[in-house]
């Protein structure tokens, strides 16, 4: 235990992720291309991605117990991809192989600051569909939490997600890559997990600044959010922010902890694909161990901040050994409330 961050291994209930597997067909240069111009690379490669696959092996390496339902082709890249998975623990039972369509494909260019630039074609992963969520509906029964993002279709993600509600599993959603989505799914979302464009755009444009608020306001904005997500019908959201940690907006919580500010955990980024599903993946594993919000969010900060300093996706992600030297456990603090500073024995760039 971390300062109330619980970091043992095991997990009290079980994650059930539903959505997309990418081969990502990655350049690494060092920058990325203005429109029309052509940059020379410096190295490619072929890794194992897509949104909902990342999630899940970030949350079966940090303890999770996940099972993954999805769609690949028959082909090396669909063959690569559940390899991955399973090979993270990942239950790959309910992963459908596609006869008439290709594993999905992303192109993405990566910097020399780690920034990227992403390309993807659906492929197999456009042929998920509400059939597939229910011919596993066995997956959901005694879930923990429900895992979804929006690389598959709107009607495929309703229907997860209305199966993990009527599972009574925690609904967490990573609202990317970003889309308007209906009120029906905005009813089913426990948690919503955004980055800060994102979180501007559901909310009609309100600006809300990667840390470039003024430190006497910064809470008064986050609370402004707050209020307006929870009058949108959300009470829990999670606004990741980079380099500069993240922010749990939690209506349903304590007057104190309505807004809690999650520090940075400073590294040199290498690669940043990737770095939100692993976020994403370290909070469902954490919630499905019985961890609050904050919490979670404090671990998955660590998590996501050990993800950029390697290059690719799932090979970067950490497990929970890799979170406890980053921590210094068991000697080095991890806020997890109020609006502190970075904690003490992290990295800082070197």
């Amino acid at each position: 235990m971390l300062n109330g961050v619980d970091v043992q291994a095991g997990t009290a209930g079980r994650i059930v992720v539903v959505g997309s597997l990418n081969a990502d067909l990655t350049v690494y240069c060092e920058r990325l291309p203005l429109p029309g111009e052509t940059v020379h690379g410096s190295g490619f490669a072929v890794h194992p991605g897509g949104k909902s696959a990342n999630q899940a092996v970030a949350a079966s390496l940090l303890g999770g117990a996940v099972s993954l339902i999805g769609a690949v082709g028959d082909d090396t890249n669909g063959a690569m991809l559940t390899a991955s998975a399973a090979g993270a623990g990942v239950d790959i039972s309910r992963v459908r192989i596609s006869q008439t369509a290709a594993t999905g494909v992303a192109v993405i260019a990566v910097d020399s600051y780690g920034e990227n630039t992403i390309i993807i074609s659906p492929g197999a992963n456009g042929t998920l569909g509400p059939a597939d969520v229910h011919a596993s509906g066995d997956a959901f029964d005694g879930a923990s939490v429900i895992c979804l993002c929006l690389e598959v279709s709107l009607e495929t993600v309703v229907a997860a997600a209305r199966s993990g509600r009527e599972a009574g599993a925690t609904v967490l959603l990573n609202l990317s890559p970003y889309s308007d989505i209906p009120q029906e799914l905005v009813g089913l979302v426990d948690i919503l997990l955004v980055n800060a464009h994102e979180a501007s755009l559901f909310l009609g444009g309100a600006a809300i600044s990667e840390g470039g608020i003024p430190e006497g306001k910064d809470k008064a904005g986050w609370e402004r959010a707050r209020v307006r997500f929870a009058e949108l019908g959300l009470q829990c959201v999670v606004v990741t922010l980079g380099a500069n940690g993240s922010v749990v907006l939690d209506s349903a919580a304590d007057e104190d902890s309505k807004v809690v500010r999650v520090a940075p955990v400073e590294v040199k980024a290498v690669d940043t694909t990737g770095a939100g599903d692993a976020f994403t993946g370290a909070l469902a594993a954490r919630l499905a161990a019985g961890a609050s919000l904050k919490d979670a969010a404090a671990f998955a900060s660590a998590a996501s901040s050990l993800a950029v300093t390697r290059k690719g996706t799932q090979a970067a992600y950490p497990d929970v050994e890799d979170v406890r030297r980053l921590l210094g456990f068991p000697s080095a603090g991890f806020p997890t409330t109020g609006f502190p500073s970075a904690p003490r024995g992290a990295p800082r760039g070197e």
